[in-house]
């Protein structure tokens, strides 16, 4: 037996807690197994549509276990299993490779999920459509597997979907949320949003495929200030963001994403076990009004937005910003998901 990697991380439940990896000196993982899947559901004034998603498991064995990954804002479900460099970068591989089961999804109006009129999204309608995948994993209906406990895992509007899914149906068995904290640093946001994004429709690598102007996108260029640390990131690794995670998102949904996801105490009525992931160079949520610094500060300043039975635990990446997943010491932040949801899911 020899050790592969051992890391100490900010990981707080009130203590801190340690993430070591043992493996056999001889073994090599077999490949994950990922394949597209279609999953039909009503969402939006009950309009039938479709969540397009990736399914990976592991190369041998049968998780029943299953996290649901869903994306933020002007990304789409490759920001989970980037082509550059997967085995730094890939968050489904990673799992995959230590034996874990997750399914990332495109979320409505993005990537090659159902596309309907901009105005037609919300975010209450985008939390049902992922509370209609949660059951359809229990029951069997994606990958054959009927799986005993799910888990939510988001990136920024992605976390925010995540609290309106887990506080309004009660059905998921750990939530986590990175990319995310309750009191956004304003300035900065509004920044973002005024000179970072544009309508879909002027925009020359999406808008051949069509869309409304309701749908946003980021300009071409600016994915590098906007979602990474200045000093943890990897160009070519920005490049395959700008490339392949580049995506668009409803302008509309935007607005209850953000009142009842992000800034509302919605998050308290969440009774699943709760991780919260930021990286400390997050300027978009962290440094104006909450301290990212370390997982204590965060964690004191956040733990009134969730309940005791959330029993919230916090971790942040040093230098990430923005995207945690496509930092260059990602796999710090998911060896400590790792960790949490060997303690708090199982």
């Amino acid at each position: 037996m020899r050790f592969i990697r051992t890391l100490v991380t900010s990981l707080i439940t009130g203590t801190v807690l340690s993430a070591q990896v043992v493996v056999p000196a001889s073994a090599a993982p077999a490949a994950p197994r990922c394949t597209t899947v279609s999953v039909p559901v009503t969402a939006a004034v009950l309009l039938p549509m479709t969540m397009r998603g990736q399914l990976c498991l592991p190369g041998d064995g049968n998780p029943t276990t299953i996290q649901l990954l869903l994306h933020g804002a002007t990304y789409n479900r490759v920001y989970w299993d980037l082509p550059y460099q997967p085995e730094r970068f890939s968050y489904q591989r990673d799992m995959a490779a230590h034996g874990l089961a997750t399914f990332a999804v495109d979320e409505l109006g993005v990537g090659g999920s159902t596309r309907p009129l901009s105005t037609l999204l919300t975010g209450l309608s985008q939390a049902s459509a992922v509370h209609q995948v949660v059951g359809k994993l229990r029951a069997g209906q994606i990958g054959g597997t009927a799986y005993s406990k799910v888990v939510l895992v988001g990136h920024s509007a992605g976390s925010a979907i995540s609290v309106i899914e887990a506080a309004t149906y009660h059905d998921v068995d750990g939530v986590v949320l990175t990319g995310v904290t309750h009191l956004p640093n304003v300035p900065v946001v509004v920044g973002d949003v005024a000179l970072g994004l544009q309508p879909v429709t002027l925009d020359p690598q999406l808008s051949p495929r069509g869309g409304d102007p309701g749908y946003l996108t980021s300009r071409p260029g600016t994915r590098g200030t906007m979602y990474h640390g200045p000093t943890d990131l990897d160009p070519l690794a920005v490049q395959a963001d700008e490339t392949y995670a580049k995506d668009q998102v409803s302008a509309t949904s935007l607005v209850d994403i953000i009142s009842l996801g992000l800034v509302s105490p919605l998050s308290t009525s969440i009774t699943a076990p709760v991780l919260l992931a930021n990286g400390t160079a997050d300027t978009g949520f962290c440094g104006l009004i909450r301290d990212c610094s370390t997982a204590a500060a965060l964690r004191a300043q956040e733990a009134p937005y969730f309940s005791q039975s959330a029993q919230l635990s916090v971790y942040v990446l040093p230098g990430s910003g923005h995207s945690v997943a496509l930092a260059v010491n990602s796999p710090d932040y998911r060896t400590a998901t790792r960790t949490w949801l060997s303690q708090h899911v199982g």
